[in-house]
């Protein structure tokens, strides 16, 4: 199975990513290890995470507030945003 970034959900990886990097040498390299590993989980069970709204879902990072928004159609996943949970929640509705 295949799976892709919206461009701002890209953009906002790398800047988190940056972000944890400068708060820690390495921190940021685990954030990302960590997202890695929910987009692993994603592809295995597209359909176990929790439903948002009609075929969008969130899956948790683990160790981090963060969540990844996807929709999965075709046998594609589209991550509309690796979204921080403590901040808008629907800021990404306009992406899907």
């Amino acid at each position: 199975m295949n799976y892709s970034f919206h461009p701002d959900a890209e953009l906002e990886f790398v800047k988190s990513i940056e972000y944890y990097e400068g708060c820690e040498n390495g921190l940021g390299y685990d954030f990302a290890l960590e997202v890695y590993d929910a987009i692993k989980r994603i592809i295995a069970y597209p359909n176990a995470w929790q439903v948002l709204e009609e075929n969008i879902r969130r899956s948790l990072v683990n160790r981090f507030p963060y969540g990844i928004i996807y929709v999965f159609e075709n046998d594609e996943v589209l991550i509309l945003a690796i979204m921080h949970l403590h901040r808008n929640p629907d800021y990404w509705k306009s992406r899907s």
